[in-house]
C-alpha cells in the first residue's frame, strides 16, 4: 500500500481531501499531519477583531473533511523531514513515512528586527497564538486608559488589522491610539495609486497614525528611523514573510529566500515525489506574489497531480491569474477594491467580501458537497 502524506491543513489541502472524498482511492494510506483540527481563515480575521463574526464562523473543522476522504488525521506539527529517506518528523521523535509528500504549512512572520520589545511583541503568524491573544489584549486595553498599540506592516495584514483593531476599540469605548508603521516602502505597495490614496484617506479619518519610516524594536516599544520613539504596551508585527527555518536541512531544493523551488505542477525541483503549495513554495517558472488567492486557486491542480501521480497519469499546471482582487476591510462594515489599475470603495465592497468568505467556509464545512473550486470566486 502507498502513503500519501499531507502536512498542514492550509487552504489547497482544503481542495486536496475534497478531491480524495469524491475520488475514494483503493491501495493509498492517506495521513494528514495538522497542528489543530481546526483551520482559522486568515480572511476573516480583521472582520473577527472588529466584531463582526465570531471565532467559530471563522473556522473550518478539518475532522468531517478527513472523515469523508478516509484520511487519519495526526495532530501534531512537522518539526523536519528528510527527502532522502523520504520522511518527516514530529516533536517527540516519532517519523512518518511516506510514499508521496504534500507540504502547505505556509509561512513564518520575519519579525526579528522587532524582538527587543519581548513579551510586547505579537506576530499575526500563527493564527491559533493570535485568537488567543487579542481577547486578552482588549481585556488590558479596558483596564488601561491611554493604551498604545503599534502595528508593523505596511501591506494589506497590516492596514487591514490597524483599523480593525481602531474600530474594535471604539466600539468598545476603550481609549487607545494606534500607530501603523508602513517602512519607507509605503502603504499597500505593488497596489493602484488609487487603492493607495483611498486607504490614505480612510486611515486618516479613522484617527490611525501611520509612519512611513523604518523601525526596530526597543524595550519601551518601536524606534523609528528619525529617532521618534512609539511608545506600546503590544505591538504586533504583520510584517514580511519568511520560508519555516526547518526546510534548511531537508535536502530538497530551495530557492535563494529558503522556500521549496517548485515547477508549473507545483512538485518539487529536486524530488518528484514532493509537492508543495501556498507560502512555503515559490515558483521557479513565473514570478508569484504570496498571497491566500494562488493558495486557494492552485489548491484544485495540486489535487489533480496528486492523484495522477499515483496513478501514473500526466501532470496539470496551475497558471495564475494576472491579477488578483483584494477585497480591503475597513474596520466597519466598509471596504476598498484593488484589482491591478482599478479601485473602488463602499459599504458594498464590504458586502462584497462577506459574502464571499462566508462562502469560502461554507464550502468547506459540507463534506458531501461537490463543489468545484477553480471555477470558484477569488477569495479576498
Amino acid at each position: 500500500m502507498k502513503r500519501l502524506v499531507l502536512v498542514g491543513g492550509g487552504h489547497a489541502h482544503l481542495s486536496v481531501l475534497q478531491a480524495l472524498a469524491r475520488e475514494k482511492l483503493a491501495g493509498v494510506e492517506v495521513v494528514l499531519v495538522t497542528p489543530n483540527s481546526h483551520q482559522n481563515y486568515s480572511g476573516m480575521l480583521p472582520g473577527w477583531m472588529a466584531g463582526h463574526y465570531t471565532q467559530p464562523q471563522c473556522q473550518i473543522d478539518l475532522q468531517p473533511l478527513a472523515q469523508a476522504a478516509q484520511v487519519r488525521m495526526v495532530a501534531n506539527r512537522v518539526t523536519g523531514m528528510d527527502a532522502g529517506r523520504r520522511c518527516v518528523g514530529l516533536p517527540d521523535g516519532r517519523q512518518i513515512e511516506y510514499d508521496l509528500l504534500s507540504l502547505d504549512v505556509g509561512s513564518e512572520i520575519d519579525a526579528s528586527w522587532l524582538e527587543m520589545t519581548g513579551d510586547k511583541l505579537l506576530p499575526v503568524k500563527p493564527l491559533d497564538g493570535f485568537f488567543k491573544a487579542w481577547p486578552r489584549l482588549m481585556a488590558v486595553a479596558r483596564e488601561r486608559p491611554g493604551y498604545r498599540l503599534v502595528l508593523v506592516g505596511g501591506g494589506a495584514a497590516g492596514v487591514e488589522l490597524a483599523l480593525a483593531a481602531r474600530h474594535a476599540f471604539a466600539r468598545a469605548e476603550i481609549d487607545a491610539r494606534v500607530d501603523l508603521v508602513v517602512s519607507e516602502a509605503g502603504l499597500l505597495a505593488g497596489h493602484a495609486p488609487g487603492a493607495q490614496r483611498r486607504m490614505r484617506r480612510f486611515l486618516a479619518r479613522a484617527g490611525v497614525f501611520v509612519h512611513p519610516l523604518r523601525a526596530v524594536g526597543v524595550e519601551q516599544g518601536v524606534l523609528l528611523s528619525d529617532g521618534t520613539l512609539l511608545p506600546a504596551d503590544r505591538v504586533i508585527a504583520a510584517t514580511g514573510a519568511r520560508a519555516p527555518v526547518w526546510l534548511q536541512p531537508t535536502g530538497l531544493r530551495l530557492d535563494e529566500n529558503g522556500y521549496i523551488a517548485v515547477d508549473a505542477h507545483h512538485r518539487s525541483l529536486s524530488h518528484p515525489n514532493v509537492f508543495a503549495a501556498g507560502d512555503v513554495c515559490a515558483r521557479q517558472d513565473l514570478a508569484m506574489a504570496r498571497s491566500g488567492v494562488h493558495a486557494v486557486h492552485a489548491g484544485p491542480a495540486l489535487a489533480a497531480n496528486l492523484l495522477a501521480t499515483l496513478a501514473g497519469k500526466p501532470l496539470a499546471s496551475y497558471q495564475p491569474r494576472r491579477r488578483s482582487l483584494y477585497l480591503l476591510a475597513c474596520g466597519a462594515q466598509y471596504g476598498i477594491a484593488s484589482w491591478g489599475g482599478f479601485s473602488a470603495e463602499g459599504e458594498w465592497v464590504w458586502r462584497w467580501k462577506d459574502r464571499i468568505d462566508r462562502g469560502f467556509i461554507a464550502r468547506f464545512s459540507d463534506p458531501g458537497r461537490r463543489h468545484d473550486i477553480a471555477a470558484a470566486e477569488e477569495t479576498s
